[in-house]
């Protein structure tokens, strides 16, 4: 099973008694501005001149996820993602803060992306993360980690904690 680093694996795996819905920190959500004219229109994803050097995307991807079904909800101990929800569709994000020593931990954030509000979302390692279309069609999410999925040449161990496996019962959805 994969752990932060610095904590135990009972540390990783910690619910709070209660969520507390607040920010949760160096979580960054950042709506996109779109410029438009008459062919269209053009959104920035990111800028590497705006992300830390820790967060510049190693890869890409983008994935397509039918109405009424959820991703996640999982964490990394070392990769940060950088997800854009752009549309189509409607996705309801929701973040918990697991690392025992930061001073969040336990803080939940509940969002709604995609089509009506897209934006980029920063989740650095340790947060929790999880999202499900809520729309009526397929929506799609962009993903820019700072890491290689398993690692150069695909040879190292995936870097995740599958919380739908282990603790399906504690994700807060609702």
């Amino acid at each position: 099973m994969t752990t932060l680093p610095g904590s135990t694996a009972a540390e990783t795996l910690r619910l709070p008694e209660h969520w507390i819905d607040a920010p949760i920190e160096h979580v960054e959500l950042e709506p996109l501005e779109f410029h438009r004219d008459q062919r269209g229109w053009l959104a920035e994803l990111f800028r590497q001149d705006e992300l830390p050097p820790r967060c510049w995307p190693a890869m890409a991807y983008v994935s397509q996820t039918q109405p009424g079904v959820a991703r996640g909800p999982h964490q990394h101990a070392c990769q940060t993602d950088l997800f854009v929800f752009l549309g189509p569709g409607e996705f309801e994000i929701v973040l918990w803060d697991a690392r025992p020593r930061a001073a969040s931990w336990g803080h939940r954030m509940r969002l709604r992306l995609g089509a009506s509000q897209p934006a980029r979302l920063l989740v650095p390692p340790g947060v929790v993360h999880g999202y499900r279309n809520v729309g009526s069609e397929p929506g799609w999410v962009l993903n820019f980690p700072n890491q290689l999925y398993r690692g150069w040449g695909r040879r190292e161990a995936v870097d995740e904690l599958r919380w739908e496996q282990l603790r399906p019962e504690a994700f807060p959805w609702d």
